[in-house]
């Protein structure tokens, strides 16, 4: 297998991600003398697995706090827009439970850290939301359904939105899927490249020839299971939306398709059954032009791919964050093929279908 680092276009999306070089984890006595210094915080702090950024739970006795310090390559600007993009919806759409990013002592929203590379990486505090991911719960249609609306309330709140650094480029814009090929060569398995061809095929053939007439907008980018909190004893079923670290503004029916990649295999028998759900209930908030639904299947489809040839290559550049890479991507290509068995006007028509089904 292949495992230089992916040429031309993918070579410069897997920089501006971020997921092109790994770097030492910053020093947790750095991060505690930072929060008592700039937030007056201090407690037991705890890292956590995550894909590129240092990020730790801090227990101070009266409140949790997660901490975040982005990555050397990732721009300043980048992580600003992550805020803003927050900030945005804390003034838009107060009512939604997303995470909101806490001041320092001097009124800023995060603290530069000067590295000896020469490079800034940056330490926010964001409010610790609690509750069980998405993924691992096991909800109703209904509740599915309401995980949509959900996302549907998020994108409504932010047509408006707008930033200097919106216009970044990520691997995971689905807009950059057909010039992504090459990846499938870092990828082990003759039957796993052959799945992924196929899906190239699919969504060159579908969604390439529509790019340019897609509604776009900001969109949260990763609203997967694993960013969603829930409580399934609450009414609204959603208790929390996390991490913004792949916002960016793209086609607005890709934010949709990253969760429906998600949901997709749950249920064997039936690969499709909750992502139907979920888009009725997004739906119910957002609704998708009929001209673009047909699109969203090929591009979850697309996204699925993608995750799994991006993961296999950064688990071997990347070793220290493999297992928490592949524990994110484990079913992956099974779920591609079991998605790819049903005919996608038939995934449409009953998307269609349940358009009305959701309350």
């Amino acid at each position: 297998m292949n495992t230089s680092p992916p040429a031309r276009i993918a070579q410069q999306l897997f920089e501006e991600s971020g997921l092109a070089s790994s770097h030492e984890p910053i020093e947790m006595n750095e991060v505690d003398a930072l929060l008592a210094r700039h937030y007056g915080l201090s407690g037991r702090l705890e890292r956590l697995a995550t894909e590129k950024d240092d990020t730790f739970r801090l227990r101070t006795g009266s409140a949790d706090h997660l901490v975040k310090v982005s990555p050397p390559e990732e721009a300043v600007a980048v992580v600003a827009l992550q805020t803003a993009v927050m900030r945005h919806l804390e003034s838009e759409a107060p009512h939604l439970p997303v995470q909101r990013v806490e001041k320092t002592l001097q009124g800023t929203d995060n603290v530069p850290i000067e590295t000896e590379e020469g490079g800034v990486r940056v330490l926010r505090v964001l409010d610790f939301v609690e509750g069980a991911v998405l993924a691992r719960t096991d909800p109703e249609p209904h509740q599915f359904a309401q995980a949509g609306h959900m996302l549907g309330q998020v994108d409504l709140a932010l047509r408006s939105f707008r930033h200097p650094a919106d216009d970044r480029r990520l691997v995971w814009d689905l807009r950059y899927f057909d010039r992504l090929r090459e990846l499938i060569g870092h990828t082990p398995g003759a039957a796993h490249r052959r799945l992924a061809q196929e899906v190239f095929r699919l969504f060159h053939g579908t969604v390439v020839p529509r790019l340019g007439d897609l509604e776009t907008q900001m969109i949260h980018g990763d609203y997967s299971p694993y960013n969603v909190l829930v409580d399934p004893r609450a009414d609204g079923f959603v208790t929390g939306v996390i991490d913004f670290g792949d916002s960016m503004r793209s086609a607005l029916i890709f934010d949709p398709a990253v969760s429906v990649a998600n949901l997709l295999g749950r249920t064997a028998s039936d690969p499709w059954r909750e992502a139907c759900s979920f888009v009725a209930g997004y739906e119910r908030a957002r609704p998708i032009k009929d001209t673009e639904l047909p699109l969203l299947p090929v591009a979850a489809l697309a996204r699925l791919t993608l995750r799994a040839l991006v993961t296999h290559w950064r688990a071997e550049r990347v070793p220290a964050r493999r297992d928490y890479l592949l524990e994110h991507a484990r079913d992956d290509w099974v779920n591609v093929e079991q998605g790819m068995a049903v005919a996608t006007q038939e995934v449409v028509d009953r998307m269609l279908n349940t358009r009305h089904d959701t309350p």
